[in-house]
This record gives structure tokens, C-alpha cells and sequence, in this order.
């Protein structure tokens, strides 16, 4: 059988595979003195007998998940508030996701040891600073840049809970970009009147809506979320008030956890880490770089996503914005997210990950989804990492002076999982959904392709502003 044949009935067989995943229920849980007992997930029905993908929260702050088995006629608070409160007891809030996949010897969305070897520590030694109290003295003024296409449906979701915000001084811009249709416009005008204010920019790319939406914005603070999220009441308070604790402070993100779990694909996705960083809050300093990470800044797919975002506004607009030539809908693929925080931690401000800032994120629902979605973060990585060092020449030796220790520290992962027997996406055991080699070689291809991308989507971008002739 030649390779080609090889590798299209491995395809084959792992797509049976993914399509025998079965729905996991998405849910909350507050133990607090204040509990508000166990409630479905946004826009999720009641829970019922299952799998349930639990949020555990200590008085309305999230502090962990759990897979727990409901099983049939069983009530589901009672079933999950027994492990949820073992689970806070028997361990350190860092290592409450991993504590909770070896309680119920199940995998739990996220738990891998990728995502919870970063989420465990703090850098530096620092103390954690984030406790109740202590970072809130005070959410400064903020603006949330929402971009979109012709997603009105989600948009509204999303408005709706950003307009329920608890923060005390929040404007909300939505950025239309490339739109084709009058519909995003009609919703905001017609649902939000001065609530929202709308902003088209023509030019498709999420870079190039980001800075549309950077320009127009009006607050010391700017965040960016998706129109595919919901965000927690409390996530643009939490998002924000650490600029105020901290003058150096450039850039802060925070947790994302799934909205649903219906489909193979969310809950494969989420099987291995997802967006979330885990529930430690972790600062990150230029002046004292972190020891376990020895290519920083460069790794800035550790410090958060696109989908829970925000900026000192100054200093973003100091650096220039995000690269146009990155991001969705260019030839890039993605990578604006991450341009940002390294240039931003390049300038010498400090990023904050605070996970009590949390949104609800809608994954990608097929597996056509997946293989678009392994491709295009491939592809960002390193358009983004291409792009940095076109716009500053003068961080490729320090690029350069990271990779070996890099290199290095990857092998050394890469045999602690070999020998621990799984724990790398396509070496799990039977307990896992194994990580599909097909989305592992879509996802190098990417890699391959990003540099070429970014280069391409530049010329685009030029001649598209040029304009005929």
C-alpha cells in the first residue's frame, strides 16, 4: 500500500474514531457561602443523567473543572457538589483540573499537561497577587471592540451579554469588516441604537477591523472579544482592573472555557486544552524573563487569545496596532492576536493572565472545522512570528539566541510524555480522545505555509490600498 493510500485510510479510521464522540453537558457550580447551586452553561438546557463538563466557582469566582457522571434519575447538584468540594479541598486551586481527571478517571476538557503545566505556576515566584481585593482597586474606563462579518445572529448573543456587563464606565464598538450584507448594521441600529456603536471597515481581515476599532475607541483600556462568545457579568471588571494596580501593565487576557460541548468536534477540541489557560493567575515581565519558558516572548500562544483580550490603549496605538496583514480572513490565516502581546511585552510593559475574566466561547462544531482551524493556527504561528520580524528587525537576534534553549526544552517535554506513556496530542491512552495525526500534519503544514502567507496577504493589503490604477 503506497503512503498515500496509508495515510487516507488512517483519515479514515480517525474520523470513525471522532464521529463516536459523544456530548458532554456543560454546566456551573458555585460552593461559595453565597452558592448559587449547579445551573446549565450559557444557553445550555438543564442538566440531566451524563457526561457534565462542570465550571467550579468559590463565591461567583472560577477556581476549577471537573467531568462528572450523572447517572440516570440521580440529582445532578448532588452528584457533582461531592467531588467538586473533594476536589477544592485535596488540592491547590492550580491543580484543580488535573486533580479532577485523576478523581473520576476520565479525561477532563482541558486537563492535559500542556495547559496545566503552564496554568500551575506563577512567574518568577511572584505571589499571587490577584486574590479578591487586592488587584481591584477600581476598573479604569474601558472599551470593548467587538468585530464581525455577517454573523448577526451570534453578534446579538454576544451584545447582549457585554451590555450586562457590571463594569462602571464601558463603551461597546462593533467593527462590521468587509461586510456584504446590510444586516450586522441593521441589528445594531435597530436593537442597540446609542448602546453600541457601529464602525465598517471595508477591508477584510481581523487585524485590519482590530485597528479600525482601536482608532475609533475613546477609553484608557480597550478589550476585544468574538462575536462567537458570552461573556461572564463580571468578565470586563476583571479583565481590566489590573491596569489599574499596575502602571506597567500593557496587556491582560483571561479565561476561556467552551459554551457547548455538543458536537465531536467542541469536545475533541476541548479534550486537549481548548483556549483555556488554566486558573492560576500568572503575570508576565520582559525585565525578568520566566525560566520555564525559554523562547519568551516568542511563545506568545502560552499568554492568551484573541478571544479574551485587552490593552493599555496608548500603548497598543504606540506599537502601531496589530499587523494588517495578519489575522482571519487574510492570506495569513490568523497570528494577530499574538503580533500584539509580543510587541506590546517588546515596548516593556508586562502582560497579566487573570482567569476570573472568563467568556464563553462557541467552538468550531465539524470536523471540516478542525482541519480549517489546525491548518489556519499552523499558518498564524508563524505568519505572526514572520511578521514580528519584519516590523522589528532588531529582535531576530534575540529570536535567534532562544531557539536552541528552545529546542532543547521541547525534547525534554517530548520525553517526559514518551515516557509517562501518553499525554501528547496522538499518544493518548484508551481513557483520551486521541488528538487525529491528520489535524497534527494540517497543522505543520500551516507552519510551513505561514511565512508565505503573511508575505502574500502584505502585497495584497498594499494593492488593495492603492486602489485601480
Amino acid at each position: 500500500m503506497s503512503r498515500t493510500a496509508r495515510a487516507r485510510q488512517e483519515t479514515q479510521e480517525e474520523i470513525a474514531r471522532f464521529l463516536s464522540i459523544g456530548p458532554v453537558q456543560v454546566a456551573e457550580l458555585d460552593l461559595g457561602a453565597e452558592a448559587g447551586g449547579l445551573r446549565p452553561g450559557p444557553g445550555s438546557p438543564p442538566v440531566t443523567s451524563g457526561a457534565v463538563f462542570v465550571l467550579v466557582r468559590r463565591d461567583g469566582r472560577p477556581v476549577g473543572t471537573l467531568l462528572g457522571q450523572v447517572p440516570e434519575g440521580a440529582d445532578p447538584a448532588e452528584v457533582l457538589a461531592g467531588p467538586a468540594g473533594a476536589m477544592l479541598e485535596g488540592a491547590p486551586h492550580e491543580a484543580v483540573r488535573g486533580a479532577a481527571c485523576e478523581a473520576h478517571g476520565e479525561p477532563v476538557p482541558g486537563a492535559d499537561d500542556g495547559t496545566l503545566g503552564d496554568a500551575g505556576r506563577v512567574a518568577n515566584g511572584e505571589a499571587d497577587d490577584a486574590k479578591s481585593g487586592q488587584v481591584a482597586r477600581g476598573a479604569p474606563p474601558a472599551s470593548v471592540v467587538v468585530a464581525t462579518r455577517e454573523r448577526a445572529g451570534q453578534l446579538a448573543r454576544a451584545l447582549d451579554s457585554l451590555l450586562a456587563q457590571d463594569h462602571p464606565d464601558f463603551e461597546i464598538v462593533v467593527v462590521d469588516n468587509a461586510p456584504v450584507t446590510r444586516e450586522t448594521r441593521e441589528l445594531v441600529e435597530r436593537k442597540y441604537g446609542e448602546r453600541v456603536r457601529y464602525v465598517c471597515e471595508p477591508h477584510p481581515g481581523l487585524a485590519v477591523a482590530h485597528n479600525r476599532g482601536l482608532a475609533a475607541v475613546r477609553r484608557e483600556v480597550v478589550a476585544f472579544t468574538d462575536d462567537d462568545v458570552v461573556a461572564d457579568p463580571r468578565w470586563l471588571t476583571e479583565l481590566t482592573s489590573p491596569f489599574a494596580a499596575d502602571p506597567r501593565l500593557g496587556c491582560a487576557t483571561g479565561l476561556i472555557l467552551p459554551a457547548r460541548l455538543g458536537t465531536p468536534a467542541q469536545v475533541l477540541l476541548e479534550s486537549h486544552g481548548g483556549f483555556a489557560k488554566g486558573f492560576t493567575p500568572r503575570t508576565y515581565d520582559p525585565r525578568r524573563p520566566p525560566a520555564d519558558e525559554p523562547l519568551f516572548p516568542f511563545t506568545a500562544g502560552r499568554f492568551g487569545s484573541g478571544a479574551n483580550m485587552a490593552f493599555r490603549t496608548n500603548a497598543l496605538r504606540a506599537v502601531g496596532g496589530f499587523d494588517p496583514a495578519t489575522g482571519a480572513g487574510t492570506r495569513a490565516r490568523g497570528g494577530d492576536d499574538l503580533y500584539g502581546f509580543v510587541r506590546v511585552l517588546a515596548q516593556g510593559h508586562r502582560l497579566r493572565y487573570t482567569p476570573s475574566a472568563l467568556v464563553w466561547h462557541h467552538h468550531r462544531e465539524t470536523w471540516r472545522d478542525l482541519e480549517t482551524q489546525a491548518y489556519g493556527y499552523g499558518a498564524g504561528l508563524t505568519a505572526y512570528l514572520t511578521a514580528i520580524l519584519v516590523n522589528r528587525p532588531a529582535l531576530l537576534p534575540a529570536f535567534l539566541a532562544r531557539v536552541p534553549g528552545g529546542l532543547a526544552h521541547a525534547r525534554g517535554l517530548t520525553a517526559v510524555r514518551e515516557a509517562q506513556g501518553g499525554g501528547a496530542p496522538g499518544s493518548h491512552d484508551e481513557r483520551t480522545h486521541p488528538w487525529p495525526r491528520r489535524l497534527s500534519r494540517l497543522q505543520r503544514r500551516g507552519m510551513v505555509y505561514g511565512p508565505v502567507g503573511y508575505l502574500r496577504a502584505r502585497y495584497a493589503l498594499r494593492t488593495a490600498l492603492r486602489g485601480p490604477g
